[in-house]
């Protein structure tokens, strides 16, 4: 059952992008105030997030350098949260799966790589949550890689060990065997991905509680051609739980399966300070291109369309890669983005969620 948040099926596909930020400045607070609608949740407001809610920020960790999302984007996003007018109570947690495979140390993520994708080249996304936790604020790092290999129930079953739940059998036309993680915070919160923030007393979920942020860096990917909003989510399942059904299944669609079928963020920011357009998915510091932007929108599909399209491509081109036409989201053949791309926006819509790669559907608002 897809789980869309309030609102959301009947939103325009707007992108907001802003430009001359490297994440250290205000521009991210800029990008996200000019939200429609509103980040912040108050009374009557139809916001997207309350002052207590649970946050899940999924970010890319599997890649060292510029690989990964840049984490003075991570801080100001963080920093915006929680200033939230009426005062932040709740909880956000920083997360990903880099499968405990592939990436810089053929190992899987880190939250706490030594070269990080920051300004100062110091700053890892475990130090933003450090940062955070030291001035009061409950949040955490959590990185999936280190219990991929542990399947589990639901809590609601009495099993609260960390690790990812796997739901019977493939989801056809995609073929992904749909997985995802279930742990405890270091504040005791016990979160499922899927089913929402669970209460130990009530013997129920709060599906409601929990708002994931998906905030991916734009880069060029070997096989996959772009990773963006919706390649992101391959940082969702287990593949070593799941017989590698998940990576497998990107160019059929397949993150759009696992989206619709675990849970649809309430936005996405782009991390554009740094995009590789060539030999990705990682990202060295000599070969990144810096492009000092960022873009945020409810639609992922939009968003991955828009920001291939006008960002990425003419950046393959003028690098000289010739594998900008295999990135073409409007291409149609096997083997192109545009192909993949398409499947995952039908699951998406089959699903419920309002998503467009026509391009005469989405609205960019340039934010200054």
């Amino acid at each position: 059952m897809a789980l869309i948040p309030a609102g959301l099926a009947s939103a325009d596909s707007v992108v907001f992008v802003k430009e001359n930020t490297d994440g250290t400045d205000d521009g991210i607070a800029r990008l996200l105030g000019a939200m429609s609608p509103a980040l912040y949740r108050r009374a009557n407001n139809g916001g997207l997030i309350a002052s207590d809610d649970v946050i899940l920020i999924k970010i890319n960790s599997q890649w060292a350098e510029r690989g990964g999302t840049n984490t003075d984007v991570l801080k100001s996003l963080i920093q915006y949260i929680v200033n939230h007018p009426d005062g932040f109570k709740g909880e956000i947690i920083i997360a990903d799966n880099g499968q405990s495979m592939f990436g810089s140390q053929r190992s899987g993520g880190n939250l706490d790589w030594d070269q990080p994708n920051s300004k100062d080249r110091a700053q890892s996304a475990q130090d933003v949550a450090d940062y955070f936790a030291g001035r009061g604020y409950k949040v955490s790092g959590v990185l999936w890689d280190k219990f991929t290999r542990t399947r589990v129930k639901e809590f609601e079953s009495n099993d609260n060990a960390d690790g990812f739940v796997v739901e019977d059998g493939a989801r056809e036309p995609t073929g992904i065997v749909v997985s995802y993680a279930k742990f405890t915070t270091t504040y005791g919160t016990q979160v499922s991905f899927k089913k929402g923030v669970w209460n130990s007393t009530s013997k129920s979920y709060d599906s409601a509680k929990l708002k994931v942020i998906n905030a991916p860096v734009l880069k060029n990917h070997g096989q996959y051609q772009v990773t963006g909003a919706i390649k992101s989510y391959m940082g969702t399942p287990s593949n070593s739980l799941t017989n590698m059904s998940p990576h497998q299944s990107v160019g059929r669609g397949g993150m759009g399966t696992q989206m619709a079928n675990t849970r649809f963020p309430v936005f996405t920011l782009l991390d554009m300070v740094y995009i590789a357009p060539d030999r990705g998915p990682g990202s060295s510091y000599s070969t990144a291109v810096q492009k000092n932007m960022a873009a945020v929108s409810l639609d992922p599909v939009a968003l991955d369309y828009w920001a291939s399209k006008n960002v990425l491509i003419p950046a393959a081109r003028a690098a000289g890669s010739n594998r900008w036409q295999i990135m073409d989201p409007d291409a149609k053949d096997p083997g192109t983005f545009g192909y993949w791309l398409r499947l995952s926006m039908n699951e998406l819509a089959k699903a419920g969620f309002s998503v467009t790669m026509d391009e005469s559907k989405i609205k960019v608002e340039k934010v200054q």
